[in-house]
């Protein structure tokens, strides 16, 4: 078990260090939301063009890791819309909310730095498939549905545009598309250009797990134990589980792709969450959610890292 949190505690003192940073008031918010555009808009999308180009497409788009986690995301997703508005008759908005934080990881900024210590280079492979999934199917339906609960008629038509183009000028999209057109047409981008793109890429993991650190300071938590424990509760251990379920119904099962998905699975939910949270005033159980998801994660990716080698999915020495 020494083995596995040498693995993930120097993960996590990277988001103490960003959350010391905002606490002795070495960086501001701002400052903070600066770097997060970086990585966003810069390393990220480095980060999937590297792993497209430096893998073939048929190995980066495997339709059967791409069903099963998305199959498993929708469940999660579907689940928890059922309970909060059947069982605790909450509004379709609430319901949204609560479901995209059960469902949608954070792939970038907790996932891909864990997998990428765990599994090394296969990790950015997995950011590129999940970052499709995230960004074309459980965001999007979040919002839509979120909306819907809100306002009906041309306002919902509106969010249903505005959805669209966020889509098209999402830059984790628009690398995966710069990705596929290098990668299929077989072009050998300059050295220099190369190796930028590697820098780029190479700063993805300190860099997001400071942001998430930053992140944290400043949030509460307060009277909200119900619905914050329920998310929190689904993220870390029901979205994990039913992944888990539907890679061992697949046939021929992957060991690597079963791995790849948990550890991404077991990421607490996008860094973003506060912030749609927010707009349908549901700003202090989502910051809530994402501050106890992401403390708590630390002890569930390490005790299923711990279970995947045991189990013989990850050959840690």
């Amino acid at each position: 078990m020494l083995e596995i949190f040498s693995i993930t505690t120097p993960i996590f003192l990277l988001i103490g260090v960003g959350y010391l940073a905002m606490l002795g008031r070495i960086v501001t918010r701002e400052q903070v939301q600066g770097i997060g555009t970086f990585v966003l808009y810069c390393a990220l999308p480095a980060l999937v063009i590297r792993a497209l180009t430096q893998n073939p497409l048929e190995e980066v788009f495997n339709p059967q890791y791409l069903l099963a986690y998305g199959i498993g995301s929708v469940l999660v997703f579907g689940f928890a819309l059922l309970v909060t508005l059947h069982l605790q008759q909450q509004s379709l908005g609430a319901g949204a909310i609560h479901a995209l934080g059960m469902a949608a990881s954070n792939s970038g900024f907790v996932g891909y730095p864990v997998a990428a210590m765990v599994m090394g280079s296969p990790a950015a492979v997995f950011l590129a498939l999940n970052m499709l999934i995230e960004n074309l199917l459980i965001i999007p339906g979040a919002l839509i549905l979120a909306e819907a609960g809100r306002q009906s008629g041309s306002g919902f038509r509106d969010a249903l545009q505005q959805t669209t183009l966020r889509l098209v000028r999402n830059p984790i999209l628009i690398g995966l598309m710069v990705g596929v057109v290098i990668s299929a047409s077989e072009m050998a981008l300059p050295g220099p250009v190369m190796v930028a793109i590697d820098m780029l890429a190479s700063a993805a993991p300190p860099a997001a797990l400071f942001v998430i650190g930053a992140s944290l300071f400043g949030l509460q938590v307060r009277g909200m134990a119900g619905d914050v424990g329920q998310i929190v509760l689904g993220k870390l251990v029901l979205h994990p589980l039913v992944v888990l379920g539907v890679f061992l119904l697949m046939p021929d099962m992957d060991p690597t792709l079963l791995a790849g998905a948990l550890l991404f699975a077991c990421a607490p939910m996008i860094s973003i969450y506060p912030i749609i949270g927010q707009r349908y005033d549901l700003g202090g159980i989502s910051a809530a959610a994402l501050m106890i998801a992401t403390l708590s994660s630390f002890v569930t990716i390490s005790l299923v890292i711990w279970l995947m080698t045991h189990f013989g999915l990850l050959p840690i020495a």
